[in-house]
């Protein structure tokens, strides 16, 4: 009678290890799955600024040799 009892002890910490074990695991994936929604929202969002990059009329960019050139006719009048 007092093995029966020392398995079942041993049998029903194995049985809450399990159960532990599994709500960790639980909150892992939980974890993991919130950050590759996370990942998919920044790359949304870097798609979005890549997209905006390019947007701007090429009449309105000022490159920096075309306000040099400016200041040098300027300078040079």
């Amino acid at each position: 009678m007092f093995w029966l009892l020392i398995f079942g002890g041993i049998a029903f910490a194995g049985v809450a290890m399990l159960v532990a074990y599994g709500i960790w695991l639980a909150h892992k994936t939980a974890d993991v799955l919130s950050e590759l929604d996370m990942l998919a929202r920044r790359v949304a969002e870097l798609g979005d600024l890549v997209a905006q990059v390019g947007t701007a009329p090429a009449a309105d960019r000022n490159l920096p040799g075309e306000r040099d050139r400016d200041r040098l006719s300027i300078s040079a009048e």
